[in-house]
């Protein structure tokens, strides 16, 4: 870890080559067929790790399609839900599939609410691609009120996210040079978020793990996700050539040699 006035190791670019944010404007569709699948399971862990009960004001940042949203209003009322996303796409979307709820335009690292708002604020699988996490940090701080609770989630890239480590290791067979999210994303480690809500000034933090499994139904079901374009996986897929890109799914499939059939993935999140 670096150390020194200002110096955090979170201040590295988003994705080198593949823009994060570039890449999540899509279609709610398209993003569930990628990742949806996974963040619909995981949105019911998180918010029982964050503490989400009936009563209490929420707010979902970065909410992409709706995912995180939905589970919310089910625990505490459409009309006790806030979520905002950089994404017009998204928030349609998000809007749709939560009738009612109050979805703004606005990003992480400022966020369009006063200060003391929320009980909670939860980030669910984004800091991986904010630009500046101590902004987002900070903000979300901002809007819980004291005693209140902020959370934030972010897949483990190393290992404990079959389905992004697969293809980035099928990629790296064929191109070492692959920016792989395991190398070059941030908030993938025990730790990291912690690390950056104590520099927030967030007390009282506790770490945990949360894992989901997805069903697919064969590999042309999972090679059609990436191929939405979604994410860094899905635009490093999409930008190939089409030679390179049939390569890469020969040896993807290869590596995962799931036959025919049904199969499942697992992931963990910290």
């Amino acid at each position: 870890m670096s150390s020194g006035a200002g110096s955090f190791p979170w201040e590295v670019d988003v994705v080198d080559g593949v823009e994060g944010a570039r890449s999540f404007q899509t279609s709610g569709s398209a993003y569930d067929r990628f990742m949806g699948r996974y963040s619909r399971q995981l949105a019911h862990g998180f918010a029982d790790a964050a503490g989400v009960a009936a009563g209490q004001r929420v707010l979902d940042v970065g909410c992409g399609p709706g995912a995180l949203t939905t589970v919310l209003a089910e625990r505490v009322g459409v009309t006790a839900v806030s979520a905002c996303d950089p994404s017009p796409l998204f928030l349609d979307e998000c809007r749709t599939r939560v009738p009612g709820v109050d979805a703004r335009p606005g990003r992480a690292e400022q966020l369009p609410y006063g200060d003391d708002e929320f009980d909670a604020a939860l980030a669910q699988l984004v800091l991986h691609f904010v630009s500046d996490p101590r902004a987002a940090a900070a903000e979300m701080r901002r809007m819980v009120r004291p005693g209140g609770a902020v959370a934030a989630c972010g897949w483990d890239f190393a290992g404990g996210m079959e389905m992004l480590q697969s293809f980035w290791d099928a990629a790296q067979a064929l191109d070492p040079d692959a920016p792989a999210e395991s190398r070059v994303m941030r908030f993938g480690k025990p730790g990291e978020i912690v690390e950056l809500f104590e520099a927030a000034g967030l007390v009282d933090l506790v770490e945990s793990d949360l894992g989901v499994s997805v069903l697919y139904t064969g590999f042309e079901d999972l090679w059609a996700g990436f191929m939405e374009g979604v994410g860094p996986a899905g635009s490093y897929a999409v930008a190939l050539p089409e030679d390179r890109r049939r390569e890469l799914r020969a040896e993807l499939e290869r590596r995962l040699d799931v036959g025919d059939g049904p199969f499942e993935l697992a992931a963990v999140a910290h």
